[in-house]
Formats: C-alpha cells, sequence, structure tokens
C-alpha cells in the first residue's frame, strides 16, 4: 500500500466513535455526506501521495464547511481543487480564505506536488462541527469552542493523530496552524502523549487572511522559512 492508499483507506473508515456531542453541536463528515467526496480524495491522494514517501504533519483545527467539508482535502475549497490541483468538483462553488492562503503558500514552495511530496495536512480532529444560531444559520464550529465538546471528542482525537503518524508520518517536527488555543492543546497533549519532538506553530490562515492582509507576504516568508526546515 502506498501512502495515497493509506489515506484514502484511513477517510473512508473515518466515523465519529467519541462521546455524544453537546446539544446543538453536529458533527460534520464529508466522507459519508457527499457522493463525490471520496473520488475526490481518491483521485488527489492518488496524484500527490501515491508514494511510500514518508511526510510531515501540518495541524490545522477541524475541517471547515467550504473547504474540507466538502472537498474531503484539507485547506482545499471546491475553486482551489479545480484551479491549483485540476481536480474536477460537481456541484456549488465555494470560497475559503484559508484555501486561498494555503495554496499561495504551496504555490510559492514550489506548487502542489513539490509540497505534497514533503507535507501532509489534516487536523488533530479529521471530522469537523457545525452549530446552529438561533436564527437557524449553521456555522462553522471549532473542537475548543467549549470545554464540553473538548472533552467529547478528546480520545477520539489521540486516537485519530496516532492513526494518521501511522499513515507514515515522521515524527522530529508537527507543524501547527493556530498560535492560540490550537497550539495550546496541541503541545499540553504533546507533552503527555509524546507524538512529536517538536510542535512549530505558525498563524492559522484564516487569522492571516482576516485580520493580516497588509502583511501577508511576511507570513508565506514565515512559513516557507518553517517548512524549509525539513526541505530534502
Amino acid at each position: 500500500m502506498t501512502f495515497a492508499d493509506r489515506v484514502i483507506q484511513f477517510n473512508e473508515q473515518l466515523t465519529y466513535t467519541g462521546d455524544p456531542l453537546p446539544k446543538g453541536i453536529r458533527i460534520m463528515n464529508p466522507f459519508k455526506e457527499h457522493p463525490q467526496t471520496m473520488r475526490i480524495v481518491d483521485e488527489f491522494y492518488h496524484k500527490y501521495y501515491n508514494d511510500n514517501q514518508r511526510r510531515h504533519i501540518v495541524l490545522g483545527i477541524n475541517p471547515g464547511r467550504f473547504g474540507g467539508g466538502l472537498t474531503g482535502i484539507p485547506f482545499t475549497d471546491p475553486k482551489r481543487l479545480i484551479s491549483e490541483c485540476h481536480i474536477n468538483y460537481e456541484g456549488k462553488m465555494s470560497h475559503e480564505p484559508s484555501s486561498v492562503f494555503v495554496y499561495e503558500v504551496i504555490n510559492a514552495f514550489g506548487g502542489p506536488e513539490a509540497f505534497y511530496k514533503q507535507i501532509y495536512i489534516n487536523s488533530p480532529c479529521p471530522l469537523g462541527f457545525t452549530s446552529v444560531d438561533t436564527n437557524g444559520k449553521e456555522k462553522n464550529y471549532n473542537y475548543y469552542d467549549s470545554k464540553e465538546l473538548t472533552k467529547a471528542v478528546y480520545q477520539f482525537m489521540i486516537e485519530n493523530i496516532r492513526k494518521q503518524i501511522d499513515l507514515g508520518i515522521n515524527t522530529d517536527k508537527c507543524f501547527c496552524f493556530g498560535t492560540g488555543k490550537n497550539e495550546t492543546f496541541l503541545r499540553k497533549l504533546n507533552d503527555e502523549y509524546h507524538f512529536f519532538g517538536e510542535i512549530i506553530a505558525l498563524e492559522h490562515p484564516r487569522f492571516i487572511m482576516q485580520y493580516k492582509t497588509a502583511s501577508k507576504q511576511f507570513y508565506i516568508d514565515k512559513y516557507l522559512e518553517a517548512f524549509g526546515s525539513i526541505a530534502g
């Protein structure tokens, strides 16, 4: 089995097995909710990961509704899936600011083929969450947005970090998207379970696109410098 085969198998079997979620929070599983997702996953991973080369992992937070929640590919919205990865997507187009930034970094790194040859992106919680507000509007929800949710999904996340390492991940360094709650949580988890030798935290793409667009090039350079530490 190649790295691609192992990731595809991992995504196929992804089912939430944690404690009951808090009231008003829904699990989002793109691999079971959208008929085309596994076809996209199969095509994407066989295109970029069809080898047995080990990679370093980037851990985001959890999939969002307009990126990985639709395509099954972390930080890859339908627009980037088509324009950058040249993989077909049928249905409603969506735009995820995080995906825009990540693909700017990927292209500055040398393009998807060069980037994905060395780096695998996912999350401590590979399934997403949504909440419904008082007006009935569904919104993205993060695993750390309530203590009740973090507690409910804690063991599920530990189990899935282990499974992702087993895909063929180098554990000397782990990159973390988010220098706030995600970094704090992952460092605490790593202190307890010793998954990785070092965690390198980078500002989250969403934060950069929302608050730091004027300094975007600074953050692209910062990402490239961090990823350059594992370039081979």
